[in-house]
């Protein structure tokens, strides 16, 4: 079936789905495939449960008149995001819809969460939900943009090259973001010059699209990356379009602005000033988009971390920081020189193994113990990945739930709390 025919069975049923466990009455189910699993095994499944129609590259055993048969159900799914995106380079009012793209090794989804916050405020703007950030994620969320948008930001995780430059072929961000390039994903992108040159793909996209780039002018390695493209906009704590500085980050973040706006004080939900460039560059986005101060301010006051990231729980007594859903040597260190300079005295450490580091795990792992060791805590507890394997004088355990036993056992009153880990290591079940 060609791209624009299923395009007209996707405009009446809009809803896309790819987990059977998930389909509604008339979703499009895509069928996909993966190491560990085959959609095509599903199909008549979600038929039943009420698809109207079932996109595969394998045909079942029975015929269905509503089972569509392509070469690559993937390769579809993408294609098929890309035509719709397409129909945004022209709105109903004749202007170009925005489509901003965000990517970096850390703060990329809290980034995004702020921004859409920012622009929510003053447009109809959709987003990358949770965080849906790859090849599956970022056709699906593109095929959730409705014919209303008047802006849209799209979320772009990548842990090898050639992934970003794939996704910007049906994505066509006319805006772009790279929060920063950290040591993430080192066992995909080789070296941190290669994470640079991997993220790097999103800037080269914009600089031959004669797109807009926002860039965080602190970070010399993004102000060389963003030569040659058409427009910069710039944000930093010095020397940018839109600067600011922490004004207080002894408990929740207050953030001022200097230049470019007229914001003496956003006091945030946020902890950490390793947010601040987040902060900022919602700040910049909004100005660009001529979203009143006031709105900007109180759409970064109100908007609330979820999902484990960056959140302060107040819990028998204790002051927790929960930022548990992603975890790499730049972002740990930051997390950790934070809490040391946050108010509170006794305490605790519970930080999970840090992956995809590949022949530098060890020697991160070590570098993040000997860090640690640097400081007094009342207790330093260490949770699964490669942290046995490096030397250290801490508890450890093997995995989260060990972690939870012990840490319940503990009865914590009046500590401040620090958990953080990789993804796979599920640290919030130790508050479970």
């Amino acid at each position: 079936m060609q791209i624009s025919a299923l395009y007209k069975l996707y405009q009446q049923f809009p809803s896309i789905q790819t987990d059977t466990r998930k389909v509604k009455k008339d979703d499009l189910f895509f069928a996909l495939k993966g190491p560990n699993f085959n959609g095509n095994l599903f199909a008549q499944e979600a038929l039943a449960m009420g698809a109207a129609y079932a996109v595969v590259d394998e045909v079942p055993g029975s015929f269905d008149k509503r089972i569509i048969q392509v070469t690559d159900v993937l390769k579809t799914l993408q294609d098929l995001a890309h035509h719709h995106r397409r129909q945004f380079i022209l709105s109903a009012a004749g202007k170009q819809v925005p489509f901003i793209a965000i990517t970096g090794s850390n703060g990329k989804t809290t980034s995004k969460e702020l921004v859409h916050a920012v622009l929510s405020a003053a447009y109809k703007t959709y987003t990358t939900e949770g965080n849906l950030n790859n090849h599956i994620g970022i056709p699906i969320t593109i095929l959730k943009v409705k014919a209303d948008a008047e802006i849209a930001i799209i979320e772009m995780g990548a842990n090898h090259q050639k992934e970003i430059e794939a996704y910007c072929e049906y994505t066509m961000p006319t805006h772009g973001v790279i929060t920063n390039c950290g040591k993430a994903h080192l066992e995909g992108f080789g070296s941190e010059e290669g994470i640079r040159k991997g993220k790097g793909e999103l800037f080269d996209y914009l600089r031959l699209h004669k797109g807009s780039a926002f860039v965080m002018w602190d970070y010399d390695y993004l102000q060389k990356m963003s030569k040659g493209i058409q427009q910069v906009i710039t944000y930093g704590t010095k020397g940018a379009g839109i600067t600011g500085f922490v004004k207080n980050s002894t408990g929740l973040l207050e953030v001022s602005i200097t230049a470019g706006a007229k914001l003496d004080s956003i006091k945030t939900k946020l902890v950490g000033e390793y947010n601040l460039p987040n902060i900022l560059l919602a700040v910049a986005i909004g100005k660009y988009f001529n979203v009143p101060d006031e709105k900007i301010k109180l759409a970064l006051e109100n908007y609330i971390p979820s999902n484990s990231r960056s959140q302060l729980i107040e819990k028998d007594g204790n002051k927790i920081i929960l930022d548990a859903y992603n975890a790499n040597p730049s972002s740990m260190k930051a997390a950790i020189e934070n809490f040391v300079n946050m108010d509170g005295k006794d305490k605790v450490l519970i930080l999970g193994g840090m992956m995809e580091l590949g022949t530098d795990s060890l020697k991160e792992h070590q570098a993040l113990v000997d860090l640690i060791a640097i400081y007094t805590w009342k207790d330093v507890v260490l949770v699964g990945g490669d942290f046995n394997k490096v030397t250290h004088s801490y508890l450890y355990f093997e995995n989260s739930m060990l972690a939870k036993e012990w840490f319940t056992n503990q009865h914590y009153n009046h500590s401040a709390i620090l958990i953080k880990g990789s993804r796979s290591t599920q640290m919030e079940k130790v508050l479970e």
